[in-house]
């Protein structure tokens, strides 16, 4: 696929297709994963390949600074910070809340990588971020916003790529994935991935797997995005709502906070596999994906792909629920 948009390198292309044989013998159908918790940027995820787009959009743009949004363990401000240091850019991110006792897992990585940090409290981040950008202005800099998870149109096209770059894999080793299951939350993975679904023609299902949102807002902004998204690669649709494949049946106590099936999820891959989920997206997304199968809603003779978006560091922030002590 022919992206018409400029592009700055930053990831480790093509990331694996790895075949799971212990978790398919533990689970029933043949399970495969695509690795871009190896995208190689400050500990990969997902988040790198949608800031090659942004990030040369911004140097395009002659921004000198990086601003984005996120939550404490920020996988995508991470990233961004990570993308923002080897660009040469400063990086500032407004994260949710007050600033917690302990500098662990993703936000000591946010320290390490030079990013200024900004707590937003009681407010809400986009407010903060708001004021942060005015202010970056005011002194005669020039910011770059990157929205939340940088889900919009132009970071969304690097999955629409990335699906692109998985049929070329699965035809080279004859595999037919009935199923991509992800872990969907801010919806430009989700968006894109329908895309790329639509411009390579392939039939199965991308099915994202709510981390936060419930089924009428995940579906409303995937379909939002994935329109975007289409009109700006040159292959416009109108995607609405009931186009969307997503499980909100695993939103548990809430994001961010782990509960046993997380746990389980992520201690069956890693003694099964020695493959690392984390305990926000990618555990939760594995979770569901383990209580489809067990339930049979995914069949037995089925090929599933589990699309491994990142978010390891976060590990580290969750002692206590891991270890229980």
């Amino acid at each position: 696929m022919n992206i018409p948009l400029p592009r700055y390198p930053l990831a480790h292309l093509p990331t694996p297709l790895e075949f799971l044989p212990r978790l398919s013998r533990e689970l029933g159908p043949q399970i495969y994963v695509k690795r871009d918790d190896q995208t190689g940027l400050a500990g990969g995820g997902n988040k790198t390949r949608k800031l090659e787009f942004l990030l040369a959009d911004a140097l395009a743009q002659q921004c000198d600074t990086l601003i984005t949004i996120g939550a404490v363990q920020s996988n995508h401000a991470r990233q961004t910070a990570a993308a923002a240091a080897k660009a040469g850019l400063r990086c500032l991110l407004v994260l949710r809340g007050d600033e917690p006792q302990n500098t662990t897992g993703n936000l000591l990585l946010d320290h390490l990588l030079g990013a200024q940090v900004f707590w937003s409290g009681k407010r809400t981040r986009e407010e903060v971020m708001e004021e942060v950008v005015a202010e970056e202005r005011a002194a005669g800099r020039k910011p770059y916003p990157v929205p939340l998870g940088g889900s919009v149109a132009r970071g969304a096209a690097a999955y629409a790529l990335a699906m692109e770059e998985l049929q070329g894999q699965a035809s080279a080793q004859k595999l037919n994935f009935s199923r991509v299951i992800f872990a969907s939350s801010s919806g430009g993975t989700h968006a894109g991935l329908v895309v790329g679904k639509q411009v390579t023609g392939w039939g199965g299902e991308v099915l994202g797997v709510s981390v936060d949102e419930d089924h009428e807002t995940l579906t409303r902004t995937v379909a939002r995005l994935a329109t975007e998204t289409a009109t700006l690669l040159g292959r416009p649709r109108a995607y609405q709502p009931h186009d969307i494949v997503a499980n909100t049946s695993y939103l548990g106590a809430g994001y961010a906070i782990m509960g046993a099936p997380e746990r389980e999820a992520i201690e069956l891959f890693a003694h099964s596999e020695g493959l690392l989920v984390d305990p926000v997206y990618t555990g939760r997304a594995a979770a569901g994906m383990i209580d489809l199968m067990r339930r049979g809603a995914i069949k037995k003779d089925e090929t599933i792909l589990f699309w491994h978006t990142g978010g390891t560091p976060a590990l580290y922030a969750y002692e206590k629920e891991l270890t229980g002590s």
